[in-house]
Parts: structure tokens; C-alpha cells; sequence
């Protein structure tokens, strides 16, 4: 039997747990290594793998908890912190974590931030001072999640999508992304940017104005801001966001970025 199979036949009934218990360690294993993803791009969208999902959540159930060490810092847990880390060419600033079960590809530097277990981070991104990496998160290659970002993790429902930063995105500081939104490829988030399943992002450069929810479009420069809404108690100013400008095709993307922002005055 499959281990996909024994997996989606333990989580529905758990006490078949024992004869899925080594199908889900190699699936944690194979996530760690980034043989298997809990989600994946598929044409223009993604798909999520639940049954990878479901491995990760009845891993929890199949460790013990334990008292580890990571040179002076003592966990008690049931996932001890990556390893290897030199031999694949990631850079992990104390006192930064990445969960075993989550995959970093070569070039990436985790500063004093975290990574959680399911998550994937493409070659070259930077997880900056403080920035965290939920579980399952997907982000791409080349991308800067800036000091305090909080990237959201899901595992439950496994049907739920994990939230997605593209390649090349730049996500200001202390900018929050949750509930399975999508930030496409190259898209600039400024700073303070909230942004979740039911968060309005308003175009205003168009005549007419557009709306998105649940993702930002590629190469979008996006701030945030608030919308009045009339309530019985009065006049309420919730929380939106607004796409004031696309970054213009360079060579040198690193140089047009600053002079594109410094133009917008975006703070990130």
C-alpha cells in the first residue's frame, strides 16, 4: 500500500495510526529534503497536496516530546531544528530556527527568524530579523521578507490552501500575509501591509477601480490603507490595501526596486 494511501486511511481513522507511523516519518523526511511539497505551482495556480498535510498533523501525534539541545539553547518538543545546514548551503543567523520538515533551498539566510515545519523557501530568500515562516507557507525564489513579516501557517482543514509568495516578491516590515492569500511573482508589499483572505486591494491605477481578494497581481506595488464602511454605531474605516503602481521591466531588478519605491515613496 501506498504511503499516501496509509496516511489518508490513519488520519480518517486513527486507530490505524501504527501501520502509518513509518509512512509518515518518510514523509516528513522527504519534506525536510524538498522531495515532497505540501504545495506545488500547476499552470497558473497551485495545488495543494492534502494527504502531505495530513502527514504533517499525524506526525504530531506519533513523537514523543523531548528535550533537545541546539548548542546552548535547550527545546523541549517533538521536532528537533533542521540540520546539515552547511552541506546545503543555507545560512542560519543565531539565534534563527528552520523545523525539521520544512525545506530551505541553497542561498537562503534565515537571520534571527523561523521557519515551520511544511514550509518551503526558494533559493537565494532572505527570512530577515524576526520575519516567520507558518507552517506549510510556500515562498519562492529570490524573495526578501523583511524584518518582524509574519508569513501565516495552516494545516487544518488539509484541504485549506497555504499561503504563497511568489518568486522575486518583496514584502515590507512588519507586513502580515495569512490565509492562504497569494502574493504573485514580483510583487512589493510595503510596510505594515495586512493582508488576508477577506481583505479588499484596490487598483487605483485604473479609471475604474478594481478589486482583488485573495491575491495580489504580479509586479503590484501595494500599500496599506483603510475603506469607510457605515455601521449602525456610525462610520467605520476597516482595513484594505491599494495597488498605487507596477514595477517597470529593468535588467538590474535590485536598482530599479529602490528607485521605483524611492519614486512611489513606498516604506518598506
Amino acid at each position: 500500500m501506498s504511503d499516501q494511501r496509509l496516511i489518508e486511511e490513519a488520519y480518517d481513522d486513527r486507530s490505524l495510526l501504527g501501520d502509518a507511523t513509518e509512512a509518515v516519518h518518510r514523509t516528513i523526511a522527504a519534506l525536510d529534503r524538498g522531495e515532497l511539497r505540501v504545495a506545488e505551482p500547476s499552470g497558473d495556480g497551485w495545488v495543494t497536496n492534502e494527504w502531505v498535510k495530513k502527514a504533517v498533523l499525524l506526525y504530531f501525534a506519533v513523537t514523543e516530546m523531548t528535550e533537545m539541545r541546539a548548542g546552548d539553547f535547550v527545546y523541549h518538543d517533538k521536532l528537533p531544528t533542521k540540520t546539515d545546514l552547511a552541506a546545503q548551503g543555507v545560512r542560519v543567523v543565531p539565534p534563527g530556527t528552520i523545523r525539521y520538515g520544512a525545506h530551505c533551498e541553497r542561498g537562503v539566510v534565515v537571520m534571527p527568524g523561523y521557519v515551520n515545519i511544511g514550509a518551503y523557501v526558494g533559493a537565494g530568500t532572505m527570512v530577515d530579523t524576526w520575519a516567520t515562516v507558518g507552517s506549510c507557507a510556500q515562498i519562492g525564489k529570490g524573495v526578501h521578507l523583511s524584518g518582524g513579516v509574519g508569513i501565516g501557517g495552516v494545516l487544518e482543514p488539509p484541504s485549506a490552501s497555504p499561503v504563497i509568495i511568489e518568486d522575486g516578491a518583496f514584502i515590507g516590515s512588519r507586513s502580515i500575509v495569512v490565509e492562504g492569500f497569494r502574493v504573485r511573482s514580483e510583487a512589493v508589499l510595503g510596510a505594515n501591509t495586512t493582508l488576508t483572505a477577506s481583505t479588499p486591494t484596490y487598483d487605483v491605477t485604473v479609471p475604474e477601480r478594481t478589486e482583488y481578494r485573495g491575491e495580489v497581481p504580479p509586479r503590484a506595488i501595494v500599500v496599506p490603507g483603510t475603506r469607510e464602511k457605515e455601521l449602525p454605531g456610525g462610520v467605520a474605516h476597516l482595513q484594505c490595501a491599494y495597488i498605487i503602481g507596477y514595477r517597470s521591466e529593468a535588467t538590474d531588478r535590485k536598482v530599479s526596486l529602490n528607485d521605483e519605491l524611492r519614486d512611489f515613496g513606498v516604506s518598506v
